[in-house]
């Protein structure tokens, strides 16, 4: 199209292939179907807005929590209750309290799959538009466009969402709307997006030192009077964004102490530091280490804490650094985009990277989110660099890593074709004879292999009765070192990103202009 001079009709086709794709995904199974008494998560989904629609607000969290009771924030329920309220105006049987539960109709199951499709069109995908234009604007349309497909087509969001049945997407596009407010110097808006991500889905936690971190850094670069100006601003836009979310929940609305339940179902402590296997520490060192045998679940809560904090703490430190270095060096009034910024997809990196490996009871599909930075970072990346061929490496073992649970959802043939079409559009083969020598080829080739040889051993042979679960363990064992490299990667990256302000500064004092977009 590009060859063509048709460059304006690149992003709606892009669009409109990505849905058609994950409409196509969303005709497969998923885990649970026809299978009583839970049916898997699509079922969770569709109980939500049910309960939505015929409960008060005050029974949202409380309403028989042994059958998919409520478990994420407000959003998310706010969102059912939307959802459930259109399509019981089509057919009120789909969501009737207690006695749909289960329901499986060809026609509600078509409705449930629009919801998803609707909510990426909404939300995500616009994020995502927006972000290729602001972020890599300096760049051709060619390579904007690549970006664009790259960040549409990945395969680890696309099965999760539209096979497994979730929405993700909406969390992931709140916080990729508030980093394209950060890139424009509109730090309120942006904390405004960010709230919503963290009403919506609390892993988006998994983000919140970094982007904390970088507000207030943002303030210490813009000196005592606009700084501490843009601090009271930042925190009253918090604030007011918490309270609108959580309203119904406390006062003037209802008695304090009704926030209790929906924080009692968001974070659920009660639970074990793990249940299923999931390529983090936790589960990869339990090999060796029995972790719930050593320790009581009050010790490991602490011990994860402790381990999280230390995983997230260079993201914390390399931008507040960088906004002391930039305090001092640079006047931040006088650029276009702040110059701590190029230093934030890095520390989200890391940080939620460090969530992934070390953080309480951690889910296999939680993966996505360390993914979100990951790719943005690969979209602006150079095909053949050290960015671009690591970045898709650590895409295709998380689609990996994901393995067993698309099994359960007799998702082979949607993880196979995803995989190969993301490979294919991006323009990664490992196996292609390289212009040079490459150790991130060398590493590539040797987890290839042992993906290939697991898949094949699983088809081939069933494992021992006393090791029922002898494969997710190895895909654990697997994938577990990519994603801590990954996080040691980010590490000396936003390290080195950080260090490399103070280079603004240098090139000005000698007569040379530079933006901060060029660090990114």
């Amino acid at each position: 199209m590009h060859r063509n001079h048709m460059k304006e009709g690149v992003t709606v086709c892009s669009v409109l292939a990505a849905l058609w794709i994950k409409w196509c995904v969303g005709l497969g199974s998923y885990s649970g179907a026809g299978i009583p008494p839970m049916y898997g998560d699509y079922e969770a989904q569709r109980h939500w807005m049910e309960i939505t629609q015929h409960l008060p607000t005050s029974k949202w969290y409380t309403y028989k929590l042994q059958y998919w009771g409520l478990d994420y924030p407000p959003l998310t329920a706010y969102h059912s209750y939307l959802c459930g309220l259109i399509g019981s105006s089509i057919n009120p049987t789909w969501f009737t309290l207690d006695t749909s539960r289960g329901i499986e109709t060809e026609d509600s199951k078509v409705f449930m799959r629009y919801t998803v499709l609707i909510t990426d069109m909404v939300i995500y995908i616009p994020a995502l538009i927006y972000f290729v234009r602001s972020w890599h604007g300096n760049r051709s349309k060619r390579t904007q466009s690549l970006a664009l497909l790259c960040l549409l087509l990945q395969p680890s969001l696309i099965l999760i969402d539209n096979g497994h049945f979730q929405f993700n997407s909406a969390m992931l596009g709140f916080t990729i709307l508030a980093l394209n407010c950060f890139s424009r110097g509109y730090e309120s808006l942006g904390a405004v997006f960010f709230a919503a991500s963290l009403g919506f889905k609390q892993m988006s936690l998994y983000y919140a030192p970094a982007i904390g971190s970088y507000l207030l850094g943002r303030c210490i670069s813009l000196g005592r009077r606009a700084g501490t100006a843009t601090f009271i601003r930042l925190g009253v836009t918090t604030l007011l964004s918490f309270y609108v979310i959580f309203c119904p929940f406390l006062p003037p609305f209802a008695p304090l102490e009704s926030i209790l339940d929906p924080l009692i179902r968001i974070f659920p402590f009660s639970r074990g530091i793990f249940e299923d296997k999931v390529a983090n520490m936790w589960c990869a060192s339990n090999v060796v280490l029995k972790w719930r045998a050593y320790f009581t679940q009050a010790s490991l809560v602490r011990l994860s804490a402790a381990f999280t904090a230390l995983g997230f703490a260079p993201a914390v430190l390399n931008l507040m650094v960088g906004s002391w270095k930039a305090s001092i060096i640079v006047d931040s009034t006088k650029y276009s985009t702040p110059p701590t910024l190029p230093i934030l997809p890095w520390a989200l990196l890391t940080s939620s990277m460090s969530f992934f490996l070390f953080s309480f009871q951690v889910h296999e599909k939680t993966i996505l989110l360390p993914l979100l930075p990951l790719n943005l970072l690969m979209s602006g990346s150079s095909p053949g660099s050290f960015t671009f061929e690591w970045s898709a490496l650590v895409n295709n073992v998380a689609v990996f890593s994901m393995w067993p649970l698309l099994r359960r959802d007799g998702a082979a043939i949607p993880y196979v074709a995803l995989t190969f079409l993301w490979n294919r559009v991006i323009g990664y083969n490992p196996f292609r004879k390289p212009a040079r020598r490459s150790f991130v080829r060398y590493i590539a080739l040797f987890v290839y292999v042992e993906i290939t040889l697991l898949h094949a051993l699983e088809l081939l042979i069933t494992p021992p009765s006393r090791y029922p679960d002898l494969f997710p363990v190895l895909n654990v064992l697997v994938c577990a070192p990519i994603f801590g490299v990954t996080w040691l990667w980010s590490i000396k990256r936003s390290t080195e990103v950080t260090w490399a302000i103070s280079g603004i500064g240098l090139r000005r004092s000698r007569g040379q202009p530079q933006d901060v977009k060029d660090l990114k």
